[in-house]
């Protein structure tokens, strides 16, 4: 005659709750959120100021300092029109990595996109100002500095809410360079 010991996984609770469980949670198709931004395209001029701000999108950006080889991430934030589909407010944060120090960097730009948001590639061209620091400002003067910044870069479709991009940014008075490739949400997808 064989024992069965206590320690038996089919007689415990908990094993029985697992399986319950298991045999009543439905299984699906397991996909990714999409994020559907707010379809601003269409409006007419006669519904008053086009100035509107509000979250419309984010961006996500991996980036290389071209002078101090220091590699970056940075996040966007698409916060409106100014006067018309065309000209955006797009702050963002960077934080970037290098051997010696890290540097930190907040600016605000303002975007002309060439094209409206239905076509396939979008190019634009802004200016910002940007207050930077790092990790050694305690000990050093002038820090952190404001930064003057021009931006060049260009939107490709990923998918109907999702745009690749690639750009460009002068900063401080163009004496740094750097280069970023990221993604982010695509308007009226």
């Amino acid at each position: 005659m064989t024992r069965k010991s206590s320690s038996h996984s089919a007689t415990k609770p908990s094993a029985w709750l697992l399986l319950f469980l298991a045999g009543v949670t439905p299984v699906g198709k397991l996909a990714a959120q999409d994020f559907t931004p707010p379809d601003v395209g269409g409006q007419q001029s006669d519904q008053g100021s086009k100035i509107k701000i509000g979250f419309y999108g984010f961006g996500t950006r991996l980036g290389w300092d071209v002078e101090d080889g220091e590699a970056i991430i940075s996040i966007t934030f698409d916060l409106g029109n100014l006067g018309s589909d065309q000209v955006r407010l797009r702050p963002s944060a960077e934080i970037g990595f290098a051997e010696d120090v890290n540097t930190y960097a907040v600016s605000a730009e303002i975007l002309y996109r060439f094209t409206p948001d239905t076509e396939k590639a979008i190019p634009y061209v802004g200016l910002g100002l940007a207050l930077a620091g790092s990790d050694d400002c305690s000990i050093r003067d002038g820090c952190p500095e404001a930064w003057l910044q021009f931006v060049m870069g260009f939107e490709v479709e990923f998918r109907s809410s999702m745009n690749w991009l690639l750009e460009y940014h002068a900063e401080d008075a163009l004496n740094r360079h750097r280069l970023f490739f990221g993604l982010t949400t695509r308007r009226g997808g």
